[in-house]
């Protein structure tokens, strides 16, 4: 199976030259026999089937650019932050936040951000446009594939579009390939025709009949676009516009096509995001990864920490908040008062003592009574363990995504496998007792992601870590469709309810509305809309859906700006920076300048100054 897309990923380093009409040597022996064999340009493309594949390739090529950039190339820069940094759920370590211009109060049209994404998008629909004018043009290719191929493009463009929509507002739609520079200065549509044209490319994948309703694991097209992610995406679509019938319609068409969540019994939920099981039931669509430079997952690298193999960088940390947000193991909602007494109470730097080791040194607790903690409440023995019951009496997830204090983590930081556990104040060696989990942040203490990190001698090398991506999948299709049945009224609440206990269920969390466990019962359809929202967080959280999810609901602003009080925090609540909200210009992001000194049709996006 890797082999086959191994050989796809080579290929598509070629047709990088194909698309800009640049010279080209053939990288394939199937390219041998190509006349001529030293220049594949605009029109030859479409003479004979091996080169049109490339170009369909190459479509998909700019997931690997958005999504697998090499660590020591440069390129780990602004546009190629997780999307769920920009979202409530994690910030970025200190060194990083000025990639973030539109959460620090730095943000300008001008800003690079918002002109490489503008930039990439527009890459995916201009090679998209390409294959889906000319490729009906390919003598000795059939029909069949023509249709299937054309309609896989039609679905990148619709993702593409609905990207830009949901960040740009309305941008200019392009269905055709631009054949002149006067072809490409077009005005911009408005935001509600951009979303028709979503609705009508995913509808004619829908409709295509040669296009599958899914990939079994295995298959050698597995990573292609189907009919089941067509839905999926339509059906998100229908979200933003609230036309929540047709919505629940789309997703349940996804379950029809024959994806399901991913239920293989304990600790599913940890598994599921595991090399294993990336091309399970539940993968809907996902960007592939293999084990090469600069075609592999760096979520590793960025997720990680300085014991997983490879001594990777921590870049990325959960925010406080959004761990503090998961239930108790009952359902109910977490309390610090509940665990220890008095907590909310205490000032930031007098919680400190809770979260330190057992056993500190003479030296160290006069450290820690200087920074502020309130050392009468330190416990020599048991201190690490008080601390420990508030994050194991909790949502299964938890500790599924997220290294808590005092929790394990099986890394390897020198090549050999080791045990370690997140202790504060650091002591140790990587390869020595006490086996403190190290950090590049070792004099502060964040929580750690455990999602996208591997573990042991799993994997060992940056930039090359092959676990797949995933855009969609179906545990996010049953939270959506829940949310649409709850828009619906009271007589779908039971339906929304089922759909969010299967989720809970497989993560082996207690379900809504359990006899035996009061504080899950749902009291009406602006407490089950709460909730749902919830479960998205505990269950997509770091998964690059949520900064999306909180511009749909609108509550993106209250959520990671807080008046300016959230953003990166230690885990008692004392911030290292806090994220400053610009103006309400934020919810839209600005035309790049770039784009605005190129093309004179293009209006800037109010509030917006170039």
């Amino acid at each position: 199976m890797k082999s086959k897309i191994i050989i796809y990923r080579k290929l598509v380093k070629c047709l990088f030259f194909v698309l800009l009409f640049l010279p080209f040597a053939g990288c394939e022996s199937d390219f041998l026999d190509t006349t001529p064999t030293n220049n594949v340009n605009g029109n030859n493309i479409w003479t004979k089937a091996s080169l049109a594949r490339q170009a369909v390739r190459g479509v998909y090529n700019v997931f690997l650019d958005q999504y697998c950039p090499p660590s020591g190339s440069g390129l780990l820069d602004s546009h190629r932050i997780p999307w769920d940094a920009y979202s409530s759920v994690m910030d970025t370590d200190k060194n990083w936040i000025k990639r973030m211009p539109n959460c620090t109060g730095a943000a300008t049209p001008s800003s690079g951000l918002f002109s490489d994404i503008y930039r990439r998008y527009y890459t995916f629909i201009f090679r998209a446009n390409d294959v889906i004018d000319n490729i009906s043009k390919v003598p000795d290719m059939t029909e069949e594939e023509k249709q299937r191929s054309i309609a896989e493009c039609k679905f990148i463009r619709a993702f593409t579009y609905m990207r830009l929509n949901t960040l740009y507002k309305g941008v200019p739609l392009y269905m055709n390939a631009i054949t002149s520079p006067e072809n490409g200065n077009k005005s911009r549509s408005s935001e509600a025709d951009v979303w028709d044209a979503v609705i009508q490319d995913l509808t004619d994948c829908i409709n295509e009949s040669h296009f599958p309703d899914k990939y079994n694991s295995g298959d050698p097209e597995y990573g292609r676009a189907t009919k089941g992610a067509a839905y999926t995406l339509r059906g998100l679509a229908y979200m933003w516009q609230k036309n929540w019938e047709e919505a629940v319609n789309d997703f349940n068409a996804v379950g029809n096509c024959g994806f399901g969540i991913f239920n293989q019994g304990k600790d599913s939920y940890k598994k599921l995001l595991k090399i294993a099981n990336e091309q399970c039931e539940e993968m809907i669509f996902s960007v592939q990864c293999i084990n090469q430079y600069g075609y592999g997952n760096s979520r590793n690298v960025t997720y990680g920490n300085r014991c997983t193999a490879g001594s990777m960088w921590n870049n990325y940390l959960p925010n406080p908040r959004f761990v503090e947000s998961f239930e108790t193991a009952n359902g109910e909602k977490f309390n610090w008062d509940n665990y220890i007494e008095g907590y909310s109470a205490m000032k930031d730097k007098e919680r400190v003592v809770f979260f330190l080791r057992d056993g500190l040194t003479p030296k160290e607790k006069e450290r820690m009574a200087a920074y502020g903690a309130d050392m009468s409440k330190y416990l020599e023995s048991g201190n690490e363990e008080r601390i420990r019951k508030a994050y194991q009496d909790r949502d299964p997830r938890l500790q599924m995504a997220i290294i808590t204090p005092y929790e394990q983590y099986h890394g390897a930081a020198s090549g050999v496998a080791h045990t370690y556990t997140l202790r504060w104040p650091y002591r140790g060696s990587d390869n020595a007792a006490p086996f403190d989990i190290r950090t590049d942040t070792n004099d502060k203490l964040y929580y750690l992601w455990r999602k996208f990190v591997p573990e042991g001698l799993e994997h060992t090398e940056r930039d090359t870590y092959p676990l797949d991506l995933p855009l969609l999948r179906y545990a996010e299709v049953l939270l959506l469709k829940a949310e649409a049945l709850n828009e619906l009224g009271e007589a779908r609440a039971a339906e929304a309810i089922s759909c969010v206990n299967e989720v809970r269920r497989r993560a082996g969390h207690v379900e809504l509305n359990s006899d035996a466990f009061p504080g899950t019962k749902v009291n009406g359809q602006e407490d089950l809309r709460k909730r749902i929202r919830n479960e998205f967080y505990w269950e997509l959280g770091g998964e690059d859906s949520m900064y999306f999810h909180e511009l749909r609901w609108g509550v993106w602003k209250d959520k990671k700006f807080d008046n300016n009080r959230n953003g990166l925090m230690q885990m008692w609540g004392e911030t290292t920076y806090n994220w400053f909200w610009l103006g309400d210009q934020c919810w839209t992001w600005p035309i790049p300048a770039k784009e605005m000194e190129m093309n004179p049709n293009l209006v800037q996006n109010e509030g917006w100054i170039n």
